[in-house]
């Protein structure tokens, strides 16, 4: 269930020490992405794992996959070698 997923897992992530955490919304095909910082955590727009990763980036290939999804690891494959 999300709520579970952005409620008790997710302060469970942050006792945890985990740097980063994403949670994979399918019923609005969306990526909700979380830093883990100083004890607490906030939603973040990019990647601070994998510095330079747009969440918007995923977002896109993941409704993408909801259309045709045999094009989706091309595309995105493109989309990394710019």
């Amino acid at each position: 269930m999300i709520a579970d997923d952005q409620g008790e897992k997710r302060l469970m992530y942050e006792d945890m020490g985990i740097p980063e955490y994403w949670v994979l919304d399918v019923q609005n095909v969306q990526i909700i992405p979380f830093i883990i910082e100083n004890g607490g955590s906030r939603r973040i727009n990019e990647s601070q794992v994998l510095p330079g990763l747009q969440i918007s980036l995923l977002n896109e290939a993941l409704r993408k996959t909801r259309l045709d999804h045999s094009q989706v690891c091309a595309w995105l494959l493109s989309q990394f070698q710019q």
